[in-house]
């Protein structure tokens, strides 16, 4: 692959423009955010520190709420320049970098990701969940004989014959990540309303915004364990406990199925292919936001963002793809975009 092409023909001029109050502007880019978009940022981290002129931008984790945090705390270069994000930025999120000052975000996606269910590669047979499995896994509250009852589920088979008869042992995202969204909204809402659950909640006299939130709510009696950590944590469990299901982004099982086995989830298999497709239950938008006010001051910002959507980097052939990341049909509308430096509404 060719990046000194790619570079070429997407290099802009950097302004020689200083923030306001600041002496000298940094020359390399910084970064930080969800556990789930590391590793594409830092591969393409890489690849632009070897294939440019500019130093390689750094590439820190913490989550995406973490993330967007640190880029929401103002304009200038003791800030970060670029939050990633497994989820899209918030309403209150784009209020608070309002407030303190960052008022131009662009916003850029990069792909498709998967949420895949996990377990030990020679542990118990975990290779076929529906949404309602884990609901009742792993919901406070679940529909048994007709009432919703505190979950008293303690095996998967106490539910459901066809899984293995072993103690329940998720490992699931903590809050802060932008896949515990998605695993909430897409495996344990589904499951809620599929076990009937949702609308015995709703006949009982509950509103249907509490039933929603009801849905959600994770079990808190030990046989869930949020992990607020990135991806290898998740892992450090799953190794420990042969027994444990753990959540991960599609791109990291597939780096480590040495390890792990996948479930399938509503009778599909997870793969760049069924998510490409939308046939897969469980996947999400990847994004990184920019600082806009950034570009032009911060070396390499806006050529980093180029680099990172450009077809040989994060199109269906390029490394991305190939490390699991589902290249965006609309890629070229993202380019666009970026290019115009379009700044979300």
């Amino acid at each position: 692959m060719k990046f000194t092409t790619l570079v070429s023909a997407t290099a802009l001029a950097v302004a020689s423009t200083a923030f306001v109050g600041a002496a000298q502007a940094r020359d390399q880019v910084q970064v930080a955010g969800s556990s789930t978009v590391l590793p594409y940022a830092s591969i393409v981290a890489e690849a632009f520190g070897e294939n440019t002129d500019f130093p390689t931008p750094v590439v820190e984790s913490g989550g995406s709420s973490a993330g967007l945090k640190r880029f929401c705390e103002g304009v200038g270069e003791n800030t970060i320049d670029v939050a990633n994000a497994s989820r899209k930025i918030r309403e209150k999120e784009i209020k608070a970098c309002a407030e303190a000052g960052v008022k131009d975000i662009i916003e850029v996606r990069i792909g498709y990701d998967g949420i895949v269910f996990a377990s030990q590669k020679d542990g118990p047979a975990f290779t076929a969940f529906q949404p309602e499995d884990v609901f009742n896994a792993l919901g406070a509250k679940v529909l048994v004989d007709g009432k919703i009852v505190d979950n008293p589920y303690n095996n998967w088979a106490e539910f459901n014959a066809d899984l293995p008869d072993v103690g329940i042992a998720a490992f699931i995202p903590g809050t802060k990540h932008g896949t515990r969204e998605v695993f909430e909204e897409k495996v344990l809402a589904v499951g809620c309303e599929k076990t009937g659950a949702l609308q015995a909640m709703i006949d009982s006299g509950m509103s249907e915004d509490d039933a929603e939130d009801a849905c959600i709510d994770v079990r808190a009696d030990g046989k869930s364990t949020d992990i607020d950590g990135d991806y290898t944590e998740t892992l450090a469990r799953i190794d420990s406990n042969p027994n444990g299901i753990g959540v991960f982004g599609l791109a990291f099982y597939e780096n480590n199925q040495d390890k792990l086995k996948v479930a399938t989830m509503g009778g599909i298999a997870p793969s760049t292919a069924t998510i490409a497709s939308g046939e897969y239950p469980v996947s999400r938008p990847l994004y990184f936001y920019i600082k806009k006010a950034h570009i032009g001051v911060i070396p390499g910002l806006k050529e980093y963002a180029q680099f990172f959507i450009a077809d040989e980097i994060a199109g269906p052939q390029g490394p991305l793809a190939q490390y699991g990341l589902v290249s965006d049909p609309e890629l070229a509308a993202v380019q666009a975009s970026v290019e115009a430096e379009e700044t979300m509404k």
